[in-house]
């Protein structure tokens, strides 16, 4: 069912954009400006960030994400930004962001943040650094969407850190690893991830999501597909109207 839209421009930015729909609030923007000046308090930040991980060099890194992170030579989704940073400056700019969250998340509230291999040491530091206390690590397992190496193994994994403000609330329990193949047509963003991944991870979590990452808005979807209310960031324009578009239609 269609829902009520409100567009204006945050007072923030000139160039920054921000949709009010029934459950949904999104804006377009850098997330370490948008953050603090979200309303209300929030039980779960669940996000997938750029990983800056593609390429073993400093220009190597610098390449167009399609370049890095796409196996065929065409290029269905424009690139996202944010992807160049070496490991250094990752885990600097993480602890800001991950910390401006905690101060929006309320006592015992979850984070949720996906990484892959490289960057897994990086992330991990970078939650208990900004004041989460960390639990744990969680797989992705990718299946028939696995990137195979030649004389090597599959790139078939990915994952994602979990922590809490403080102790755990809840009663919940829920599994540590999802089999979960890309679908044919699902995609909507370079490395967006699948909607049968998300939604037991939102599923896990409180009712007031947070994604300071949403790209194609695949989070909200889920979020909003379970009666959960959701605020989005997405710094590209591109993305951003695709995940406008796709929690208003849900």
């Amino acid at each position: 069912m269609q829902q009520a839209q409100k567009q204006q421009h945050n007072p923030l930015s000139n160039n920054q954009k921000h949709v009010r729909l029934a459950k949904a609030d999104l804006h377009q923007g850098d997330c370490l400006a948008v953050i603090p000046h979200l309303d209300g308090f929030f039980d779960a930040v669940v996000t997938d960030p750029p990983y800056s991980s593609g390429g073993q060099s400093k220009g190597n890194r610098a390449a167009s994400t399609g370049a890095k992170y796409l196996n065929t030579g065409s290029v269905q989704w424009p690139d996202f930004a944010g992807d160049s940073k070496d490991q250094r400056s990752y885990l600097h700019w993480s602890a800001l962001w991950m910390g401006l969250c905690y101060e929006k998340l309320n006592p015992g509230g979850l984070i949720v943040v996906f990484s892959d291999w490289r960057q897994l040491p990086v992330t991990t530091d970078a939650i208990q650094a900004s004041g989460f206390t960390w639990r744990g690590v969680g797989v992705w397992d990718k299946a028939g969407s696995a990137r195979p190496y030649k004389g090597g193994f599959k790139a078939q994994t990915e994952f994602f850190v979990w922590g809490s403000k403080g102790p755990l609330v809840g009663d919940s329990y829920s599994p540590g690893l999802f089999r979960v193949q890309q679908k044919p047509g699902e995609k909507r963003h370079q490395v967006g991830k699948p909607l049968d991944l998300m939604e037991p991870l939102v599923a896990a979590c409180g009712n007031r999501i947070l994604d300071p990452f949403m790209g194609s808005g695949t989070t909200g979807v889920a979020a909003i597909g379970q009666g959960k209310e959701f605020s989005g960031i997405e710094v590209c324009d591109h993305y951003f109207q695709v995940a406008v578009d796709r929690i208003r239609e849900r």
